[in-house]
């Protein structure tokens, strides 16, 4: 059993974009070196529901939670990547590790499935990351992307430029904790303790 360490998980959100990636080892690296609570994309997976939506003609709803179901085959992938960063599945056991700054990997269909946010595609893996910080009262977010984020931008500019999807300014204004946008390339030096603490 991991002790309790000094701070909170920050909450990583691992973009679906990094799957494939030359760079996400050393980002599932980072963040278990940081006791980061990882939250996954749903890369392709979530991909083949889109599809999959545009072929059958399925509801925003069956989506939404197909793309859920996608997160958490992106999870089981990367817990098989990077042991060092269990599954948590459980509410409980998801705001313990956060709380107590044991970090792990988010396998989020129990939570995310009976999340209260609107059943579109304008929500994905990054509001439901913004909706747990929220949630569980986190004090830091860090969205990693393959792409930089607009120099000075935040939340709003993320999302007029793509980066973010379109719910995450309408939930950001409602978090008193730090977001951060950054690459992948970046995030060891982003995670460092003095800046988590920070």
């Amino acid at each position: 059993m991991l002790e309790r360490a000094s701070a909170p998980s920050p909450i990583v959100k691992l973009g679906g974009s990094l799957l494939g990636a030359p760079t996400l080892r050393a980002a599932l690296d980072a963040c278990a070196a940081a006791r980061a609570f990882v939250v996954p994309g749903g890369g392709p997976f979530a991909d083949a529901v889109r599809r999959a939506q545009l072929e059958l003609g399925f509801d925003d709803r069956a989506a939404h939670g197909m793309a859920i179901l996608a997160m958490e085959q992106t999870a089981l992938a990367l817990a098989s990547l990077c042991p060092a960063l269990p599954l948590r599945r459980e509410a409980d056991e998801v705001a313990a590790a956060v709380r107590d700054g044991l970090g792990g990997l988010w396998a989020p269909a129990r939570m995310a499935l009976a999340a209260e946010v609107p059943a579109s595609w304008d929500v994905t893996s990054d509001s439901l990351a913004l909706w747990l910080a929220l949630t569980l009262g986190a004090e830091r977010l860090v969205l990693v992307k393959s792409a930089p984020a607009p120099a000075g931008a935040g939340p709003k500019g993320w999302a007029e430029a793509g980066l973010v999807d379109p719910f995450v300014p309408t939930l950001a204004a409602g978090f008193s904790g730090a977001i951060d946008c950054v690459e992948a390339a970046d995030l060891a030096a982003a995670l460092r303790p003095a800046q988590v603490a920070a």
